[in-house]
C-alpha cells in the first residue's frame, strides 16, 4: 500500500442507494475493513426488490416477484455472505400452461448438457413436432458461442432462423420477455442468447429457478445488520441532494448538512445518478450515456381467493396478458408453515408497457378473466383482496446497440464510482447484474486504494457437451 494512501480500517466509504448494488457493495468493502455509510432515501432497503405491508391488511407485498437462476454466481455468494441462503426455495421444473389447461413441464433429465432438458422438451404437448425441431435448431446455433450485438433484435433473428410463430409464441416469447423485461423486437441478440446459454444449455445447476420463501425487504434487509456488525452505519430516509468529488474526497450533502468520505459509490437507477453527478465538463460525456439508456415497466397484480385455486407452485401463463403465476401461499414460509385458509396469487407481466395507463379495476378484471381460463376453479372462488404495484422503470432495456450506453463502474473522478444493473456488468438488468455492479464497484474502489480486493466470483462452469464451447 501507498504511504499515501489511507489503510482501508481508516477510509471511509458513502454509498447512495440501499437497492442490491449498493447492499452488495457495502457488505464487500465492509468486510474489506472500510468505514462504510449508506444512505437510502426510502423507510427500507432492497430498491426494486422490496416490500411493504398493504394498508387496512396485515399482508406484506412484494413490489414484483423476483426470481433467480442456479447460474446467478455472485448473487447466490452475496446471499452466502448475508446468511440467506437457506430463504430461497429451489425448483427443478417450471410449468407452461396453455389457454384451457393444456400443460408441459420443462425439467432436465440424464442426458449432458446442452441436451439435459430434451426428453422432457420432446414431450411438450404445447409444442408440435415442427415447432421443437425449429427450436433445436435455434438452440444449436445459439450454442457454440456468445454472438456480439451487432444491432439486430431478436425477433429479426429468429425470423431468419425459420422459427414458426407458434414457437415464438409459446417458448422464445414466454422466457425471454420474463428474463429480460422487453418485446423480442427490442431486445438485443447477444441478451437473449446469453440467456439461453447460461441458463437452458450450459449444466443443469445453472437452469435451475430459485424464489425467495420471505418478503424481499425481510431477505435484503439482513444487510444492514451486517453492514453495522462490521463498523459501518445505514441510514434511512436519508435522501442524497448533492455530490461534489474531488481528489481528496467526496462531499454529499444530505438534509442540508455536509457529509464527507474518502470515498463514494453511487447506487441509483440511472436518472437519479445523472442528477447527483458532480458538475463540470468532466460530467457531460458521462450524462450524455445515460440520457441513451430506456427503461421498461413491471406490474405486478396480487390475488387473494377464499380456496385453493391451482395446486402448482409457480407456472408459465401462455398466448395472455399475463405471464406467470406464483403461489404465495406455498412458496413464503410463513404462509406454508400455518393451516391454509384460502389461496394467495401473485401474476407477473413483463414488459407490461400495455399496462402503464389502465387502472387498478381493469388490470384486476382482466387478471382474473384470464386466470380462470388456465384455472377453471377460480370461476368457484371468491376473490377476498387484490392490489396492483405498477414498476413503471423497473429495468434498463436490453435493446440492441445499448451496451455502448452502459457506463463501467468507474467514473472521471477518481474517488467516485457508480454500481447498478444498468452500468457494465455484462448481464441484462437482473438482480445477479446488480450484485455483479456492486462487487465490481468495490473492486475498482479497492484498486484504485491500493488496497486490491475480488469480489466478483466465476460462472458456473459449462457441462457435458457445453464444455466443447466453453
Amino acid at each position: 500500500m501507498n504511504a499515501d494512501q489511507p489503510s482501508p480500517q481508516r477510509s471511509s466509504v458513502a454509498i447512495v442507494g440501499g437497492g442490491l448494488a449498493g447492499l452488495a457493495a457495502g457488505s464487500a468493502l465492509a468486510d474489506a475493513g472500510y468505514q462504510v455509510e449508506l444512505f437510502e432515501r426510502r423507510p427500507y432497503l432492497g430498491g426494486r426488490a422490496s416490500s411493504y405491508e398493504l394498508p387496512g391488511t396485515a399482508e406484506v407485498v412484494d413490489n414484483c416477484q423476483h426470481v433467480l437462476l442456479g447460474c446467478c454466481t455472485n448473487l447466490i455468494d452475496f446471499y452466502r455472505r448475508l446468511g440467506v441462503e437457506q430463504q430461497i426455495r429451489w425448483y427443478d421444473e417450471i410449468t407452461f400452461i396453455l389457454p384451457g389447461g393444456r400443460s408441459s413441464t420443462l425439467k432436465p433429465g440424464a442426458l449432458p448438457p446442452p441436451f439435459h432438458a430434451a426428453p422432457s422438451f420432446l414431450d411438450s404437448t404445447v409444442l408440435d413436432l415442427k415447432d421443437k425441431l425449429a427450436i433445436g435448431r435455434a438452440m444449436m446455433a445459439l450454442a457454440p458461442k456468445l454472438p456480439k450485438d451487432d444491432g439486430e433484435d431478436f425477433l429479426s433473428w429468429l425470423l431468419r432462423h425459420g422459427q414458426p410463430q407458434k414457437a415464438i409464441n409459446r417458448f422464445w416469447m414466454p422466457v425471454l420477455v420474463s428474463a429480460l423485461n422487453e418485446d423480442l423486437d427490442r431486445m438485443s441478440v447477444r441478451y437473449a442468447a446469453q440467456v439461453f446459454r447460461e441458463s437452458f444449455l450450459k449444466s443443469a445447476e445453472a437452469g435451475r429457478m430459485g424464489v425467495p420463501s420471505v418478503p424481499l425487504s425481510q431477505l435484503y434487509g439482513t444487510a444492514a445488520d451486517y453492514i453495522e456488525a462490521r463498523g459501518g452505519k445505514v441510514h434511512m430516509r436519508a435522501a442524497v441532494d448533492s455530490v461534489r468529488a474531488d481528489a481528496d474526497g467526496v462531499q454529499l450533502c444530505i438534509g442540508g448538512e455536509d457529509v464527507h468520505a474518502d470515498y463514494a459509490i453511487l447506487a441509483t437507477p440511472f436518472g437519479g445518478v445523472e442528477k447527483l453527478l458532480p458538475d463540470g465538463s468532466e460530467a457531460e460525456g458521462l450524462r450524455n450515456q445515460l440520457r441513451n439508456l430506456e427503461s421498461s415497466p413491471i406490474t405486478g397484480i396480487h390475488l387473494w381467493f377464499d380456496r385453493e385455486v391451482t395446486p402448482l407452485e409457480h407456472a408459465v401463463l401462455l398466448e395472455r396478458t399475463i405471464q406467470w403465476m406464483f403461489q404465495k401461499s406455498k412458496i413464503l414460509a410463513t404462509r406454508r408453515d400455518s393451516a391454509p385458509s384460502g389461496s394467495y396469487l401473485e401474476l407477473v407481466v413483463s414488459a407490461s408497457k400495455t399496462l402503464v395507463e389502465k387502472s387498478r379495476a381493469e388490470i384486476i378484471e382482466m387478471a382474473v378473466r384470464e386466470l380462470a381460463e388456465f384455472f377453471p376453479a377460480v370461476r368457484e372462488a371468491t376473490l377476498t383482496k387484490a392490489t396492483v404495484i405498477k414498476e413503471v422503470h423497473a429495468t434498463f432495456s436490453p435493446t440492441p446497440g445499448s451496451d455502448a450506453f452502459r457506463p463501467s463502474q468507474v467514473t472521471p473522478w477518481p474517488r467516485l464510482f457508480l454500481a447498478g444493473d444498468w452500468t457494465a456488468t455484462g448481464w441484462p438488468s437482473t438482480m445477479e447484474g446488480a450484485v455483479r455492479s456492486g462487487y465490481g464497484a468495490a473492486e475498482a474502489l479497492t484498486n484504485s486504494a491500493s488496497n486490491a480486493n475480488r469480489f466478483l466470483v466465476p460462472d458456473l462452469p459449462a457441462k457435458g457437451l457445453m464444455r466443447l464451447f466453453g
